[in-house]
């Protein structure tokens, strides 16, 4: 049982406690009746009008990673095919054949389609740059020399080459112009299985099996008359775009300074499907013809 004085002391020390939180209550409630009431601006919404209001000073940076998540470093390495033709070029003072600006016509294609199917007739010092730049497709180079792709393969292993024997001549060049004109060589179909004397029926398998996204025609030797030209090549590669169950291939020719390469392009790959010409490299969208039933040879 408690003393009399103790209760009364309490009981003052409770009335002043209580009379202090009134008055402070009153304090706040008048504090904010005195001003419009706001919402804290979230740290996103200060972040964003800063930003906003410095814009027009200030450089935008980029944003750092989120400190709540935690930051995991990446590493993306140099493609394989990149870095071999890095190094290979840069210990070589032999350069490709084709001009800075006749490569950017093809490269420019390529840029917008890799990684893609890019067959290419020829096995020379640029194969090793256009397998670089199809990183991660399929790149393959048929030669007619057996004896440099065994040269290239010492120095290159990772290309994809196949040997191919041509059985034209370009002395007979204009005796095979004369036979494209016929109908057997304006009807599409599979080269192996095609009437025309200008299409090459002895390639490897998989290359009449796969659709090729570009073709790149840079060979065989046309430079002389016992050369075996590049008719059936340029035929052949335009037969195989109509062919395509859908789509289109790019085709490009090179050295169409000579009469050979000029006449067959414009005969076989037609002038209404020419895109560009840059010194001596033709660029042709040939479309598929099966897609669309009843295209004639040439538009």
């Amino acid at each position: 049982m408690r003393s009399k004085p103790q209760c009364g002391i309490n009981l003052k020390l409770i009335v002043l406690f209580c009379s202090f939180f009134l008055l402070f209550t009153i304090l706040i409630l008048r504090s904010n009746l005195s001003s419009p009431l706001k919402t804290p601006p979230s740290s996103s919404t200060t972040i964003s009008e800063t930003h906003l209001s410095n814009s027009s000073d200030q450089p935008q940076v980029p944003k750092c990673p989120s400190l709540e998540v935690p930051f995991i470093p990446t590493c993306t390495k140099t493609p394989p095919s990149l870095a071999n033709a890095l190094i290979h070029y840069a210990t070589t003072n032999i350069t490709p054949q084709q001009t800075f600006k006749e490569i950017s016509v093809s490269a420019r294609i390529l840029a917008k389609k890799a990684p893609c199917n890019f067959l290419v007739f020829g096995l020379g010092l640029d194969s090793l740059m256009w397998a670089a730049l199809n990183h991660g497709g399929r790149t393959v180079f048929l030669e007619e020399d057996q004896s440099w792709i065994d040269q290239i393969k010492e120095r290159l292993p990772n290309l994809e080459s196949y040997h191919v024997v041509y059985d034209t001549k370009v002395h007979e060049a204009e005796k095979l112009f004369e036979h494209g004109s016929k109908e057997e060589c304006k009807t599409v179909s599979d080269p192996r299985f095609s009437k025309c004397p200008l299409a090459l029926k002895n390639l490897p398998g998989d290359v009449y099996d796969m659709e090729w996204d570009l073709i790149m025609v840079d060979a065989p030797t046309g430079y002389f008359d016992g050369a075996p030209g590049r008719m059936s090549a340029i035929y052949t590669a335009g037969l195989m775009g109509r062919n395509r169950e859908e789509g289109e291939t790019d085709v490009f020719v090179h050295d169409v300074d000579r009469v050979v390469e000029d006449k067959f392009s414009k005969a076989f790959l037609c002038e209404g499907y020419l895109r560009e010409q840059e010194g001596r490299i033709r660029h042709f969208t040939i479309p598929s013809h099966r897609a669309r039933l009843g295209r004639t040879f040439c538009p």
